[in-house]
């Protein structure tokens, strides 16, 4: 997870009105939003202002057309023509102010500057992690500080994608590989004391028997509900009962996509504003129900 500090975009702005000189300042944070197809904005309330951009091509229709990424992860944008805004208003913006089709009737525009022949560059950066509870940095069990190849139970999903290291079809993230979540796992569960952790260990409860093959009430690729002593607990957790029943598939993993992407602004020309380069700022992630937004999921069955 990265962590983004919180700056402010400064103009010292000089304009003549009767003689008077007027300074302008224009605060923003560094994290924009967005909507529609396809339009990035930021507000600010003390004074009520915004910025916005607004893709002009017709082949910018949304959000996914930024998605797509290279094999390391990062794509940069050419530069895409844009029309900038820079607005004042009469009052506090609703939230939603610029997502809404019908345009809030206790709004005013005081002002509304443009420039038209300005462009962005997007670049768009994919981090993918399991979010097991594990951070991806004490996932390089070997130590050379390559991520990609350890894999503890050889699936083809390295460690920080998998969710499920040791393939035992029991999630890393409820074998308690950092109990106290401190981000030290020399407290990780370790049922069988064998010195292998219960999220690395095929046999968790040191048995003989591998914990994927103890289902035993239902061969569904869940060890987890397949109880033969509810005192105790599921039976890869039960050294007092070894019965098995080969698992024959891996579960369903679950890979998190995070997209983070940012904006610079080319060649602003308004009346009261001129500058060759903004950074725009940071698009925070966002999620939608239906799986798509800039983090969502990818869905992996491993070859057995």
């Amino acid at each position: 997870m990265r962590k983004f500090l919180i700056v402010f975009f400064s103009f010292g702005l000089l304009t003549c009105n009767d003689g008077d000189i007027i300074t302008l300042e224009l605060d923003f944070e560094d994290t924009f939003e967005q909507c529609g197809e396809l339009v990035f904005y930021k507000t600010k309330d003390d004074p009520s202002e915004s910025l916005s951009i607004e893709f002009t091509s017709s082949t910018i229709t949304g959000i996914e057309n930024f998605l797509a990424v290279g094999a390391n992860g990062e794509a940069i944008s050419d530069e895409l023509p844009i029309v900038f805004n820079y607005r004042t208003y009469n009052t506090v913006l609703p939230n939603n102010y610029f997502c809404n089709d019908i345009p809030d009737s206790s709004v005013s525009i005081e002002s509304d500057e443009q420039s038209d022949e300005s462009d962005a560059v997007i670049t768009t950066v994919l981090v993918e992690d399991d979010n097991d509870g594990v951070p991806a940095e004490l996932e390089d069990i070997n130590g050379d500080g390559d991520l990609d190849n350890d894999d503890t139970d050889g699936d083809g999903l390295p460690n920080y994608l998998d969710d499920d290291d040791d393939g035992d079809n029991v999630p890393t993230a409820t074998e308690n590989p950092d109990p106290n979540n401190d981000g030290v796992l020399d407290d990780a569960l370790d049922t069988d004391l064998d010195d292998i952790p219960n999220y690395l260990d095929t046999d968790d409860d040191g048995d003989g028997v591998l914990t994927r093959d103890e289902e035993t009430e239902s061969a569904d690729q869940n060890p987890t509900n397949d109880i033969d002593n509810a005192n105790i607990g599921p039976d890869y957790l039960n050294d007092m009962f070894s019965m098995s029943e080969p698992a024959t598939a891996y579960r369903e993993h679950t890979i998190v996509q995070t997209y983070t992407i940012s904006c610079k602004v080319l060649r602003i020309a308004l009346p009261s504003i001129t500058q060759d380069e903004l950074d725009f700022g940071t698009l925070p992630p966002f999620r939608k129900t239906d799986n798509t937004g800039t983090e969502r999921d990818r869905f992996v069955t491993p070859d057995f």
